[in-house]
């Protein structure tokens, strides 16, 4: 009775939460009819602070680590993002009735971190008196960046074979040229990736952040505006779910399962990855929960600008409520099961 409760009231604190709310208000004037709407350019205007803000703030992280001891833990906790979003291509992705482009766009955002479970995990370590190393919020750039370049190359390549599949009546032609064409298609969609807005922006403000020294103006400008900005895009998010939700409905059970079931695989990949870099490093039992709770989360800041910037015709209905309605809840509640997994293996 006690688990049932606690699953509940954490469900109706994320409700409370400013990027579930103002999501569901968006649905909510959708479906009331409502004429209201932000302007295109706007609303790019708003993605791309949203992700320099981003940026930045992992730049400053990472530039303030030890890099001797955060090369290990950055390339497992990347590794970890790319096997998240692998895992989640040969899953949901194929589930039957769910698009290619949905299912890579709610893996990435799965693969990618939410700050602030990141965040209830420290503070559930520190009321336990459970030590971690002080760079582990230096990671998360690591994991996240890894995955939604990932999830949007993968989205990218299913879409241009469906659409060469079309072109050439239903078939693909797989002669000698076959894997040469395959190599220039994949080529060509990693450099359109990292020259699209929202990538470009989230790596600019990462370079700028560890290269330079933009605190003032991080501190002054950017910091301030981000919660407002974020609410007003989960607004036209929430709108465009709405109009889209039709799209779900029969492949809804699908979302839910996974949003149930993926944070704990996902935090067990973390764990595992936590555990091998304790072996070859010595890192502590905290930095190797906080790795299982950043794998089982799923983002809620950078992850949905850089989706909708970059996977446009991606139903926010499926990426967006399915992280952050059913992911998060889960990957809370499952922090303490992260904490006695790792005491036992570590005794």
């Amino acid at each position: 009775m006690d688990i049932l409760l606690n699953i509940l009231t954490t469900i109706l604190d994320q409700l409370q939460k400013p990027t579930l709310a103002f999501l569901i208000a968006g649905m909510m004037l959708a479906a009331l009819g409502s004429k209201f709407e932000v302007p295109d350019p706007v609303y790019k205007f708003i993605v791309i602070l949203l992700l320099l803000k981003v940026g930045l703030g992992a730049g400053i992280a990472v530039k303030s680590a030890d890099p001797l001891a955060l090369v290990v833990p950055a390339l497992l906790a990347a590794a970890v993002g790319i096997a998240i979003v692998l895992l989640g291509s040969v899953t949901l992705a194929r589930w039957k009735g769910v698009t290619p482009v949905d299912g890579m766009a709610t893996a990435g955002l799965f693969g990618a971190v939410s700050a602030s479970t990141l965040a209830a995990g420290m503070a559930v370590l520190d009321s336990e008196g459970v030590a971690y190393e002080g760079f582990i919020g230096a990671l998360y750039p690591f994991m996240d960046i890894a995955a939604l370049v990932t999830a949007i190359v993968l989205a990218k390549v299913a879409q241009a074979r469906r659409a060469a599949q079309s072109v050439q009546g239903g078939t693909l032609t797989m002669g000698g040229s076959g894997p040469k064409l395959e190599r220039g298609l994949i080529g060509g969609i990693l450099t359109d990736t990292f020259r699209s807005p929202a990538i470009s922006a989230l790596l600019a403000g990462l370079g700028i952040g560890i290269l330079a020294d933009p605190a003032s103006v991080f501190d002054s400008f950017y910091e301030p505006l981000f919660r407002g900005l974020l609410s007003i895009l989960m607004l036209i998010m929430g709108m465009e779910a709405w109009a889209r939700l039709s799209e779900l409905r029969k492949v809804a059970h699908a979302y839910v399962l996974y949003g149930v079931a993926a944070p704990l695989m996902h935090g067990m990949i973390g764990l595992g990855a936590g555990l091998i870099a304790h072996h070859l490093t010595g890192f502590s039992q905290g930095g190797v929960v906080l790795l299982a709770v950043m794998a089982a989360s799923s983002s809620d800041i950078s992850g949905p600008p850089t989706l909708r910037g970059a996977l446009p015709e991606a139903n926010p209905s499926a990426y967006v409520g399915t992280s952050t309605g059913l992911g998060t809840p889960v990957a809370i509640l499952s922090i303490p099961l992260w904490i006695a997994l790792s005491g036992l293996v570590m005794a």
